[in-house]
């Protein structure tokens, strides 16, 4: 610039890497709100799924020491809750799917290289939702796998 003319002031000089962090900064800011909102999501329905699994645990105690009497192994036992819980899994991640296409427009717009309904995403996303349901969901088979039959008769 002094080269070209050097009465011209020069002002406001920043690099290429401050120009591009400047006009992405709103980006960047949506991204990191909407990340955190993921994680409280994704927290809250781990703790929530747990949190019925094991309240199902606890009013069917009797039952699953009746199943456990008669001859049921903890494995069935621990099948019969996790697919409680799989299947609970199963309707929220359908649910959240539908919803997900109805809010197609307004995620486009927050989305870069990459469609709304880009079936990688999405299988990735309900993989991962499903693999941490079942680690919520493990808890309390677990616990319903050892219930002592004749100790839950005599409780209630």
């Amino acid at each position: 610039m002094r080269g070209l003319d050097a009465a011209q002031p020069i002002h406001n000089l920043r690099t290429i890497q401050d120009v591009r962090d400047n006009s992405l900064a709103l980006e960047r800011l949506n991204l990191s709100v909407l990340s955190v909102f993921a994680v409280v999501a994704l927290s809250l329905s781990v703790v929530g799924l747990y949190g019925v699994l094991a309240y199902s645990v606890a009013r069917r105690q009797r039952e699953i020491g009746v199943r456990t009497a008669l001859g049921a192994r903890p494995s069935d036992v621990l099948a019969l809750v996790l697919g409680q819980g799989i299947r609970l899994t199963a309707l929220g991640i359908v649910l959240g799917m539908v919803a997900s296409f109805w809010f197609t427009r307004w995620l486009s717009s927050l989305l870069f290289e990459i469609t709304p309904l880009d079936p990688a995403t999405l299988s990735t996303v309900s993989a991962l939702l499903l693999a941490v349901a079942l680690i919520a969901c493990w808890i309390p088979a677990r616990r319903a796998a050892r219930i002592d039959p004749i100790r839950a008769l005599r409780e209630q």
